[in-house]
């Protein structure tokens, strides 16, 4: 099934907001699983926001959040929210 099926899916069905819910939270497990997967300590990312994408480069990994350093500055962000350079 591709990403456009399952999105067709999601939209057509009749969730409610229980359902919606632990869908979201399932969707934001599996992002941050696979950023774990792709990211290691000295990488080059991208912190993306709603409006921008900020480079940085990772300092540590915990185990919903990382250490990185934008700008000069170390910041804790959220797995979910960095991708790989």
């Amino acid at each position: 099934m591709t990403h456009k099926e399952i999105m067709k899916n999601i939209y057509l069905a009749d969730f409610n907001l229980t359902e919606l819910n632990m869908l979201h939270k399932l969707i934001q497990d599996k992002k941050i699983e696979q950023a774990k997967r792709s990211i290691k300590v000295g990488d080059n990312v991208w912190v993306v926001q709603k409006t921008k994408r900020t480079p940085g480069v990772v300092e540590d990994i915990k185990i919903k959040k990382a250490i990185v350093n934008l700008n000069g500055i170390s910041y804790r962000v959220p797995l979910s929210m960095i991708e790989a350079a």
